[in-house]
């Protein structure tokens, strides 16, 4: 049995930590947003994307690959997206955050294969365009007459 406290153990503690409280950060401009998917669901979605690249990358070897295991994270994830979006009155609703979660399970694998400057500044770019496009689009591109806002992801 592994140490609780034996420092690569420690560094997993850390890497799973940093995954949650950037899918958190995330999760909290979704929520001021309203959305449906908030802190909770980004920051677990983080998590849980980096332990399946830690776990491959610790049992990597001659047998396992761990491109394997990642490659079913995004699998995985694709069906939870799927599950979000909605087409309601010919209407798509929920694919902004479908494609959210589907990036932040992407920082999440970066954080479990340390890549922690990769994880945080993708982490930035995807709050940025949360926070930035949505106004962006909302003034200058108009929805056709008679179609309401739909976009209620």
């Amino acid at each position: 049995m592994t140490d609780f406290f034996d420092p690569k153990t420690l560094e997993i503690f850390g890497q799973l930590a940093l995954a949650a409280f950037l899918g958190l950060l995330v999760g909290i401009e979704r929520r001021m947003a309203y959305k449906f998917a908030g802190m909770r669901t980004h920051a677990l979605v983080a998590m849980g994307s980096a332990l399946f690249s830690i776990v491959s990358s610790v049992l990597s070897g001659p047998t396992i690959d761990p491109t394997r295991i990642a490659a079913q994270v995004v699998t995985g994830i694709g069906f939870l997206g799927a599950g979000i979006i909605v087409f309601q009155d010919s209407k798509v609703r929920g694919l902004t955050t479908a494609a959210g979660i589907w990036s932040i399970a992407a920082i999440g694998m970066a954080v479990g294969f340390k890549l922690y400057a990769v994880a945080i500044f993708a982490t930035v770019v995807q709050i940025l365009i949360f926070m930035i496009l949505w106004p962006i689009e909302e003034r200058f591109f108009k929805r056709p007459r008679g179609e309401e806002k739909s976009d209620s992801d």
